[in-house]
């Protein structure tokens, strides 16, 4: 992508200097931008959201005021376009993760979802969705394919029954998703816009499909009881919510025609299953 038409607007009302190439994402469209009009101003990003979810996550974003999350410095609510910090550092979690570093990268990922579960004083995002509605997908899908999906969907509509401690979700807290702002430290980006349990937040820690190890048993073991004891969490909890979640995911792929990358998270859930004993 490299059209500056959809920006220009933006780029004048922000007084912003392009500062690379524009790019596109499931989320939207993007560009990296200088604030001041100049090539030596502040590094911030343009947004234009694609779809209602992504308008309503910046509104997240915005919520969360820079604590846990890149600073919203201005938004065009009935547009869905959103001046963002950058990040600038170079840090990597998803390269921390596969080159030795798995243990501190998990631990960030839970530090930094903590902070954006904290309360705050301002009044909720509006045109949040409950999680019972993110999983929509998995029953029919469950229907379709039976065996460990089928049960998988048990476990899903049991949590999603009896949830505790609700907060506002970021939803898809990956490794890529967290980012190195320097002297910010990390910090997330994209959310969605979904409420329901705590828990539910930490589960791509250990599902991330990126992350060609999250299937590997000795991986999956050793990051759990991290995910654990740096969140807080009841572990039994946290295993069933991954299991429900790799169905999930693995029902999203289905949907895609992607079965390899459906099995690989079905061997994520399975891993879980037998934690549970």
């Amino acid at each position: 992508m490299s059209d500056l038409t959809l920006f220009d607007a933006y780029l004048q009302r922000w007084n912003a200097h392009p500062d690379g190439e524009p790019f596109a994402t499931h989320a939207g469209y993007l560009m990296p931008v200088r604030l001041g009009g100049h090539p030596g101003g502040r590094p911030a990003m343009i947004k234009i959201s694609r779809h209602i979810d992504e308008r309503i996550g910046c509104q997240v974003m915005r919520w969360w005021d820079g604590d846990g999350a890149a600073r919203v410095y201005a938004y065009d609510e009935e547009a869905g376009v959103l001046l963002m910090e950058r990040a600038t550092g170079s840090g990597n979690l998803l390269n921390m993760a596969l080159q030795g570093d798995d243990d501190a990268a998990t631990s960030i990922i839970c530090h930094t979802i903590g902070r954006l579960h904290a309360k705050r004083p301002s009044p909720l995002p509006g045109e949040l969705l409950p999680l019972t509605r993110f999983f929509e997908s998995l029953a029919p899908m469950a229907r379709r394919e039976g065996g460990l999906m089928a049960e998988c969907a048990v476990v899903a509509e049991e949590l999603l029954g009896s949830q505790r401690e609700h907060v506002v979700l970021h939803g898809d807290a990956h490794h890529s998703n967290i980012l190195d702002f320097e002297e910010r430290g990390w910090l997330a980006i994209d959310p969605k816009r979904v409420t329901g349990e705590r828990c539910y937040d930490y589960v791509n820690v250990l599902c991330n499909p990126d992350l060609k190890t999250c299937t590997d048993p000795m991986r999956f073991e050793r990051q759990v009881d991290i995910v654990v004891n740096v969140a807080g969490l009841e572990r039994r909890r946290l295993l069933q919510w991954v299991m429900a979640h790799a169905a999930l995911s693995a029902a999203w792929f289905l949907e895609d025609g992607e079965r390899d990358e459906a099995d690989n998270e079905l061997i994520v859930a399975c891993l879980a299953r037998q934690a549970l004993g």
